[in-house]
């Protein structure tokens, strides 16, 4: 069991860890640096409760968003689940961990209740952990099933998954869909897996091993029978996986706790990019001139497995020779071939080492043009709707005005007036289309990186079918399968080794583009979003949807611009692979602010 303090925080006892399900789809290296009672004085992080509990100073706008709206999102479905439970639900009062651990075990034993909102479970084998709602499992089973509540889909269209109503929320309601299938999210099913076993080590758990998710659309519970396979892992169960990755990450934290020697080291990897911990590992590998820095995941590990631990190591590598053999044939990481080309990622050090933000692949790139071209951006509030349709028109006179032009609706998403906003969109779009095709001139649409404006071409479709303007599904998904419908972002991962990334905004400055607001970005809009419509409860402010259309108009014509440089004879001033050289001379030299500005996927 853990301790408390006055405020019912937890606080570490030497030789004891207690860890959430968080841990589990967790790095590592984060995994230590949380425990680590010294990581507090490195470079920009900021004690705050508990020892090794360390954060950095300034939260991300966008997580703090989501965080908020998910606590409004559970709170509604407690509200509901306490109207369609009735006197079996109780809800555990807000409070001190150790009270509402102390409440919940004691709403455990009244025989009356059938239901727990707001469980706080008991700590212990170092675990703690918490269930929007515990259902006890009946008859002579006298253990308790977890339910989550999460503020995701976590069923798509389809069949095959097992559902009951919420005002049955128990495995022995359950259905197979014909309407459902499951969307399996890794951190939902772990999170339920470390709940059972929560339960089950203070003697509460159910006999079988199934745990429920309600979603965003709040309209069903999910139930996942946590012991069958496979699960997460190729031929594994959930809690398999569960099992095995959460005995790593104890022993990870651990070691932190105790000062012992680490047992994860910084690499870069994808889960960096998001990290509030990336400044600390960041400086760690910048000094180390660490080959993660531009080759992520088990290319890194395979390279350091035959001795090319830094970026200059890999530069000066030769690619005709191939690969050094392995320093430790017992090494598992050691073997095998990298996914990556090795003429490439050398190539990515080299580019690298020498501040070079693109490098050619090919001569010259292919971009598919047409004499009427559109740019198309879409901005949405994450899984509420998509409020903003921006466009650009260029080319051949169709007898439209040239230039950028916004379709949204200002009321607070998600709202009917989509519909609206999504069908004018639709229908000067299908104009311009037809306008070219009368006039016999080609037609091209460009967006970048398009699982975004596809996923709300569809849904807008599905949410609003038969309100006036809105098209058939067959209609939207003709056009996106059309060549008309160009994806940029494929054309750039084709033509160009990135290594500062390959999001527009670190790309079209190559091609001369800048945004005129220095704080564009995908958090802060959504940021700028609550405050143009007063989400949150003040007076919606008309300057920020202003500056939301700038921002929009600007991703529009960085789009525009990138894919006219890229067709242009600009683009060949871009070095090719083959052009860059080891720099052995400079190899010594400190990195540029430039050069190491992260982090950084690899091209």
């Amino acid at each position: 069991m853990g301790s408390f303090d006055p405020d019912g925080r937890s606080v570490p006892v030497a030789g004891t860890v207690l860890l959430d399900a968080a841990v589990t789809t967790r790095c590592r290296r984060r995994v230590h640096l949380e425990h680590d009672p010294v990581a507090g004085g490195a470079v920009g992080a900021t004690g705050v409760e508990g020892a090794g509990q360390i954060v950095l100073p300034e939260p991300d706008p966008g997580v703090e968003m989501r965080v908020a709206d998910a606590a409004e999102h559970r709170a509604q479905l407690a509200a509901r689940f306490a109207v369609e439970l009735g006197a079996a639900y109780r809800r555990v009062p807000d409070g001190r961990r150790a009270e509402r651990v102390e409440a919940t075990s004691a709403l455990m034993a009244d025989p009356a209740v059938r239901a727990i909102g707001a469980a706080e479970l008991p700590p212990g084998d170092g675990r703690r952990g918490h269930a929007e709602l515990l259902v006890r499992a009946g008859g002579d089973d006298a253990g308790w099933y977890p339910l989550i509540v999460v503020r995701h889909r976590v069923s798509d269209p389809g069949a095959g998954a097992l559902t009951s109503p919420l005002d049955r929320p128990h495995p022995s309601a359950a259905t197979v869909d014909p309407d459902r299938r499951v969307r399996a999210v890794s951190r939902d099913v772990l999170r339920l897996a470390h709940l059972h076993r929560m339960l089950a080590a203070a003697g509460l758990g159910a006999s079988r091993a199934w745990g429920g998710v309600v979603g965003l659309d709040a309209d069903c519970v999910v139930w996942t029978d946590l012991a069958a396979g496979p699960g997460q892992e190729a031929g594994r169960s959930a809690l398999d996986t569960y099992d095995r990755r959460f005995a790593d990450r104890l022993a990870v934290a651990t070691a932190a706790r105790a000062g012992g020697p680490a047992l994860a080291e910084p690499s870069r990897i994808t889960e960096c990019r998001r990290c509030p911990w990336w400044p600390v590992c960041e400086s760690e590998l910048r000094r180390a001139d660490d080959v993660s820095l531009v080759v992520r995941g088990e290319d890194a590990l395979r390279l350091r497995g035959r001795g090319i631990t830094t970026v200059r190591m890999l530069a000066t590598l030769d690619p005709r020779q191939g690969l050094p053999e392995p320093a430790d044939t017992d090494d598992e990481h050691a073997g095998g071939e990298l996914s990556a080309d090795l003429r490439e990622a050398v190539a990515l050090a080299r580019a690298w080492r020498a501040d070079v933000p693109l490098v050619r692949r090919v001569h010259r790139p292919d971009v598919p043009r047409g004499a009427v071209e559109v740019d198309v951006d879409m901005e949405s509030l994450g899984e509420d709707g998509a409020y903003l349709w921006g466009v650009l028109l260029s080319g051949a006179d169709v007898g439209l005005e040239h230039g950028y032009r916004g379709f949204a609706t200002w009321d607070p998403v998600p709202t009917r007036d989509e519909a609206r906003s999504f069908a004018a969109f639709w229908a000067w779009l299908t104009d311009v289309r037809r306008r070219a095709a009368e006039r016999g001139l080609s037609f091209r649409s460009y967006c970048y990186n398009e699982q975004a404006e596809n996923r709300w071409l569809r849904g807008s479709v599905e949410r609003f079918a038969g309100e006036p303007g809105i098209p058939a599904a067959e209609e939207v998904e003709a056009f996106i399968a059309s060549d008309a419908w160009i994806d940029l972002f494929p054309a750039v991962s084709t033509s160009f080794l990135c290594p500062r990334g390959k999001g527009l905004k670190r790309v079209a400055p190559s091609a001369g583009f800048g945004w005129r607001d220095p704080e564009a970005g995908g958090e802060n809009s959504m940021r700028w979003y609550r405050r143009a419509v007063g989400l949150d409860g003040d007076a919606p402010e008309p300057a920020m949807r202003d500056r939301l259309l700038i921002y929009n108009e600007d991703d529009v014509r960085a789009t525009h611009a990138l894919r006219t440089w890229m067709t242009s004879d600009a683009v060949l001033a871009v070095p090719h692979l083959d052009d860059l050289r080891p720099d052995p001379e400079g190899a010594g030299e400190p990195l540029s602010e430039a050069a190491c500005a992260g982090p950084r996927p690899s091209g």
